[in-house]
């Protein structure tokens, strides 16, 4: 997947500036697509030239004038065909799991304590989702939104990201704990 599907699936919500959707992103869209304000600003450029997104001038009083952006009917094609490109198996890229698999030949002190800050960080972003997760669907309880919700595209993979921090939270504070008790037992039988 490309960075332009990710932006065009967030202009679906509407018209935003590139700061809003920067902001957009770091909160709805960073559980399952990174990236830097500055490669978004590049990628409406792109898209922009493109025909994909189409933006306008926004003069403002006492502030710089800023340009907001909407998807076209032509971004509305491109995400139909991009809709229908069989999707590419995920797989995790995660230079803790590969501290964790060098474990056994190092001390894990260090290794424990970035499992701790990771679960930390985990259990913030879970937070955060299931917050995000109440606004997105308001008065509804899920299975009302689910079935009659206008956008659920963002709902759905808050969910996924939701169920993803937890896992990541469980793992690293249970990966942690096993490593402190080898390190006692390890202690204890020299």
């Amino acid at each position: 997947m490309a960075l332009r599907h990710a932006v065009l699936a967030a202009l679906l919500d509407g018209e935003f500036s590139g700061y809003q959707l920067a902001k957009g992103f770091d909160i709805g869209v960073a559980n399952f697509w990174h990236a830097l304000p500055q490669q978004l600003y590049a990628e409406l450029s792109r898209l922009e030239d493109e025909g994909l997104v189409a933006g306008r001038e926004v003069v403002q009083e006492g502030r710089p004038n800023k340009r907001m952006f909407h998807v076209t009917e032509a971004g509305v094609a491109e995400l139909e065909r991009f809709a229908t490109t069989p999707a590419k198996p995920s797989f995790i890229r995660d230079d803790l799991l590969v501290k964790v698999q060098a474990v056994d030949g190092v001390d894990p002190a260090p290794v424990i304590a970035q499992l701790q800050e990771r679960a930390a960080v985990a259990e913030a972003k879970a937070e955060v989702l299931g917050k995000l997760l109440v606004r997105l669907r308001g008065a509804a309880d899920e299975e009302e939104f689910l079935r009659t919700g206008r956008r659920i595209g963002p709902y759905l993979t808050c969910r996924r990201g939701l169920a993803f921090e937890r896992e990541t939270y469980d793992w690293c504070l249970r990966t942690a704990e096993v490593l402190r008790q080898r390190v006692v037992t390890v202690r204890s039988g020299e």
